[in-house]
């Protein structure tokens, strides 16, 4: 089967008054051409919560760089110990750094032992630090930051789960359309999906955009027309899931029309509509858990608790390890490493939550999604373009002897291609021309 070569988008949309004229030649993008109509993209920077800027719309190569970062830091776990540490790039040192309330409370120690090594004795003010119990509220915050860590993990790997069913459900449409279809609707669908799952990533309005990102593997796969591209300007693809949801119907009227002309039965396309409903529940299941994170409430109360009890504890160990000539160096190192500990262990339990919360960021340790969207396209080329054993060959040709012909509305069912409008229209093509792999 031959294939074409990859092309762009061959119409330009402009604003004027009252409707929309179209522009010849122009080799712009969907993305740009919807900028034009809603204005440019524009690259925000947002502060995060370990300090570090969030782009909310990055380049591809931007986003490249970051993908192969990423699959480097998920090889070191197996790494011995003395090699993780000596990293820094994925770990909690930068956020630690970065934290305001891990400085505040070390100071507070440290300012408290140089007034401790000038005065004689202890000042009256922290008598009732013998008294008290410090210990109690650091076990209650211990717990409350676990229970936090723990349901930020749980979800996490559930979106990541949601993640991989979205994927092998489009791996399971390519193959039964593959082997069910025509090739020209097989191609269809199998198009239809993979657009569908990159629009849903696009859809979340994080870092992957449809200038940078959808653009470039429609560009290079060839997913959509450009009549396809132009009836789907009418959604903002960046902003939610309304293009994910009128590809999955798409995928599903190919489906209906695939019946309709007798490739497939009934059964058949009942198994092809339940694992286009899987795919469209896994990606409402990513966008469900995004549209409701962990309450503001909780985390809130989580950090005005650290900050109360860091720096009561930094006055505690500071207290404890003696006033005027009573004081030892040893002492005070000693419980300065103590009191930085409980900082990294309280400060770092809460960024470690928090970094979980929103698993399709930029952040390094985010999921791979630029490796789940082109680990999809390439299995499903595979699928598409095997040629079987040459047992399959023989029965090809013996199933494809000519037979009783099933017409719809006069035409053919094997010279009836279907359009994403649920129309018929042309002659059905031994090569296509479009192709949606490379």
């Amino acid at each position: 089967m031959s294939t074409t070569p990859c092309k762009k988008i061959t119409t330009e949309y402009q604003l004027s008054p009252g409707n929309f004229d179209v522009v010849e030649g122009s080799t712009r993008t969907s993305a740009t051409v919807r900028s034009t109509m809603r204005g440019s993209i524009m690259h925000h920077k947002i502060i995060r919560h370990d300090g570090t800027s969030l782009c909310t719309k990055h380049t591809f190569e931007e986003l490249e760089d970051i993908e192969n970062e990423r699959r480097k830091i998920l090889k070191r776990v197996e790494l011995p110990a003395w090699k993780i540490i000596l990293y820094k790039s994925g770990t909690c040192i930068n956020g630690l750094l970065l934290d305001p309330l891990i400085h505040i409370t070390v100071h507070i120690y440290i300012g408290i032992r140089v007034y401790a090594r000038l005065a004689d004795e202890a000042a009256q003010g922290f008598e009732f630090l013998e008294k008290s119990n410090i210990g109690v509220l650091g076990g209650f915050l211990s717990f409350f930051l676990v229970l936090f860590v723990n349901q930020a993990n749980t979800r996490f790997l559930e979106m990541y789960g949601f993640s991989k069913a979205a994927s092998g459900r489009t791996q399971d449409v390519a193959g039964m359309a593959s082997t069910m279809l025509p090739p020209q609707l097989a191609e269809q669908l199998i198009r239809h999906m993979n657009a569908a799952q990159i629009a849903g990533y696009v859809g979340l309005g994080h870092v992957y955009s449809e200038k940078h990102f959808f653009d470039h593997y429609n560009r290079e796969w060839n997913l959509l027309t450009d009549n396809e591209m132009m009836q789907l300007l009418a959604f903002d693809m960046d902003n939610g899931s309304d293009v994910l949801k009128e590809l999955c119907t798409w995928c599903q009227r190919d489906v209906g029309v695939a019946k309709k002309l007798g490739h497939i039965d009934s059964m058949e396309a009942c198994e092809l509509h339940t694992r286009i409903v899987a795919f469209r529940a896994a990606m409402d299941g990513i966008y469900d858990y995004c549209d409701q994170p962990p309450h503001f409430f909780y985390i809130h109360f989580l950090c005005l608790l650290s900050a109360f009890y860091l720096p009561i504890f930094a006055i505690d160990q500071a207290y404890r390890s003696g006033w005027g000539a009573n004081s030892s160096l040893g002492i005070e190192f000693l419980n300065g490493i103590i009191v930085l500990l409980q900082c990294v262990f309280c400060v770092g339990l809460r960024l470690l939550g928090q970094k979980m919360v929103d698993p399709y960021g930029d952040d390094l340790e985010d999921l791979s999604v630029k490796t789940y969207v082109e680990t999809t396209l390439h299995i499903c080329n595979i699928i598409f373009t095997t040629t079987g054993s040459y047992m399959n060959d023989q029965l090809s040709k013996a199933a494809t002897e000519p037979t009783q012909d099933i017409s719809t509305s006069g035409v053919q069912n094997d010279e009836v291609t279907y359009n994403c409008n649920n129309e018929v229209k042309g002659i059905f093509s031994k090569t296509p021309s479009i192709r949606w792999k490379k």
